[in-house]
């Protein structure tokens, strides 16, 4: 009897395992703007460049984002400075995202990022929400995109889930980037748990933390 018993809860526990499987949804990438769509044209990258992404970076534009500005422009703009002041290949960032939360493609992760402070950037993919958040608080619809960026970039390259860091916590004593009103969401765990949540196939809580005591309170306007 006892036996029977045994045989008759295998598939039952098959199928409540089953049930439970399917019960978690797929990543679904968010939607990103080509370097094509906003006119990039990047030089020839020496073979000196070319990397294998290792770790997610986040950074903050560190200049004050202006009502009405154009990022298609900016990063046009940024392009050119960048080869004619640095002698960059492309833009120093992977992907950038605006205060209205589009993500924009920037250089070919298959190549390192440019920095402007000295550290190795090999292996990183370096991710840039326009604005400064030492002055200018981030979006709702920044923080959105940022973490969903980072979930695709995790999940397309079969990265750990913490793969992520900031400008700051690498080039340490050179920058404050990615300024304190975005590096909170880093130190409170709560960037983490989005990340994981998003990699689930959840729809993570999302939400803005109150300004900071002694930090910026004005929005980056969209």
């Amino acid at each position: 009897m006892k036996s029977a018993l045994r045989f008759l809860a295998a598939p039952v526990l098959v199928a409540g395992l089953v049930a439970g499987c399917a019960t978690q949804q797929p990543f679904t990438p968010p939607t990103v703007v080509s370097a094509a769509q906003w006119g990039s044209k990047p030089h020839e990258f020496p073979e000196s460049y070319r990397q294998t992404p290792k770790m997610v970076l986040i950074h903050h534009a560190g200049e004050m984002w202006k009502a009405g500005s154009d990022p298609e422009q900016k990063l046009r703009n940024l392009q050119t400075w960048g080869f004619n002041e640095k002698k960059w290949m492309d833009v120093p960032y992977h992907f950038l995202i605006s205060p209205d939360g589009r993500i924009f493609e920037g250089r070919s992760v298959d190549f390192k990022p440019d920095t402007n402070t000295n550290f190795d950037t090999t292996g990183y993919i370096n991710v840039q929400l326009w604005g400064n958040f030492e002055e200018q608080r981030v979006t709702l619809a920044q923080l959105k995109s940022v973490v969903g960026t980072t979930a695709m970039l995790i999940d397309r390259y079969d990265m750990p889930k913490d793969a992520f860091t900031t400008h700051k916590d690498v080039a340490e004593g050179q920058t404050s980037c990615p300024g304190k009103d975005f590096h909170r969401y880093i130190e409170s765990g709560l960037f983490k748990q989005w990340v994981e949540d998003s990699l689930k196939g959840k729809t993570p809580a999302i939400e803005l933390l109150p300004p900071l005591e002694g930090g910026p309170t004005e929005m980056t306007p969209e």
